[in-house]
């Protein structure tokens, strides 16, 4: 898909004359990747400089534009702020990774507790990209 047909499906959806937040297709993953120490080496925003000739993670490219090629959402979110989304939108292009969007300026800091209406799944990157696998976790919910 490439990013016309990915805005396409997720513009609003009307139902009942009442737009609503569009559902992905079953099929259909929408990835949120982080950027430096994920796909790349880990470049902190103090050194911008260092954007540009940052290490790609090989089985990171691999995996991700197989993804692409599957038609995933492949959507890059890092804390990088505006300030390097030049640098950033290079590096991905010279390094061949495909991508529907980058959103820059996400927190700082790891610790994540994302709360939303969608179902949000979290894989923590431990070095290696791979295909996804099945594995039963605990997790915090709210009460219902």
């Amino acid at each position: 898909m490439n990013k016309e047909e990915v805005e396409n499906l997720l513009h609003n959806k009307v139902k009942a004359g009442e737009k609503i937040s569009p559902v992905l297709p079953k099929d259909i993953k929408n990835y949120l990747i982080d950027i430096d120490g994920t796909i790349c080496d880990d470049i902190p925003n103090e050194e911008p400089e260092r954007m540009l000739t940052a290490k790609v993670y090989p089985d990171a490219l691999k995996t991700l534009n197989k993804w692409h090629d599957e038609g995933h959402i492949i959507c890059f979110f890092t804390a990088r702020t505006e300030d390097h989304r030049e640098y950033s939108e290079i590096w991905l292009k010279e390094n061949g990774f495909k991508y529907h969007f980058l959103l820059m300026g996400k927190p700082r800091g790891g610790n994540y507790h994302w709360v939303d209406n969608h179902m949000v799944k979290a894989t923590r990157f431990k070095g290696k990209f791979t295909d996804l696998v099945d594995k039963k976790a605990t997790i915090q919910v709210f009460k219902e």
